[in-house]
This record gives C-alpha cells, structure tokens and sequence, in this order.
C-alpha cells in the first residue's frame, strides 16, 4: 500500500504498489496496479488505479550483466490479456506477477498464467499468499511458466513454499523466432 502525494483522478490518495529494486538498493521501476479488484466496492473505494505500462530490466542471472525486460503488475490485472499485450509491445521477455489469489479461484490463477505466458510467448512468473489474509484462505500455487506454455515449477499447494528455478531467458527468443506468431498480429 502506498500513500501518494496527492489523490489521483479518483480522489483516492492510496494505490497498490509494486516496486523492484536494484541489486545496490537503488529503485528500478514503480508499478502502480491498474486493475483494481472489487467491481466498484472494494479495492475501487479505497485505492486510485494505476495508469501505466511498467517494464524494466531484471538481471538475466549472477554472472552476467545482461538484463531480460520483465513487464509489472499485480494479481486481478492477470484477468486482463491487454495489459500483457501491451509489455509485449513495450520489449517485454518476462512477466512477473505477486498477488492475494484467493483459493477459491485458485484454478483460474494457474490457468490465466499458462495463457498470458502462451499469448505472448513470455516467462511467466507468479506469486502468490499462502496462508490466510484478511479472514479468507489463500490459493498459493505460485508458478514459473516457460514462454511455450511449460510449468517450470509451481508450488504444490496453499502453504508457504520456496521454488527455485533456473529460466533460460534465450530460450524466449528461441522459441519467438521459431514460432513467430506475434508477427500475425494484426490488431
């Protein structure tokens, strides 16, 4: 939660935020969620929506200084396939994605992941509570999804849990140029 500096559009002075930091604890980028979750109640009474396309550049690993372009957003935006395609637009190779997913819908989190990750040929990488938050049980089932739709690893359930996983960032590139289908785009 962020308070910002003065209301928005909306007159709302708070957004869910997302920020990612630099390994020398620098600021990369700020994602403000542009989808909130609440249809009117909810998340839209309290908070002003994000308006922007965020991507930035992650490092592509330890012993390298190459970076892979990662687009930003949070939990209900999942729901949303345009603001993917619009990352993709921007130079995005990898989607990187924390959430509250509740478990009772559960399924529709691993499944738009798959898809967002398929429609885009992009790295998918999701994480979600475990536990529960505010009185309602988490659906955890955090992922890693490959550009060509594989899981990676997912978390076996809705308790806390670590993966560890090793994403080649050329095989995104690979399998783009291999099967160019964002090149059929015509809208």
């Amino acid at each position: 939660m962020e308070r910002l500096p003065e209301p928005g559009v909306d007159g709302r002075d708070l957004a869910n935020t997302s920020v990612v930091y630099a390994a020398d604890g620098g600021l990369r980028a700020v994602y403000r969620k542009v989808h909130r979750f609440g249809f009117g109640a909810g998340e839209p009474r309290l908070m002003e929506a994000g308006e922007d396309v965020v991507v930035t550049g992650v490092p592509a690993g330890t012993a390298t200084d190459e970076h892979v372009v990662a687009g930003l957003s949070t939990c209900y935006d999942l729901r949303f396939p345009e603001l993917y395609r619009r990352q993709v637009d921007a130079g995005a190779e990898m989607f990187l994605v924390p959430a509250a997913w509740p478990a009772a819908r559960v399924a529709h989190w691993t499944l738009l992941g798959r898809a967002r990750a398929v429609e885009n040929q992009c790295v998918m990488v999701q994480c979600n509570t475990g536990g529960a938050h505010a009185g309602h049980q988490m659906g955890g089932h955090s992922q890693v999804v490959s550009a060509s739709g594989e899981v990676l690893a997912q978390a076996r359930g809705a308790d806390e849990e670590v993966l560890s996983v090793e994403v080649d960032t050329g095989a995104t590139t690979a399998y783009r140029r291999d099967f160019p289908v964002l090149e059929d785009r015509r809208l």
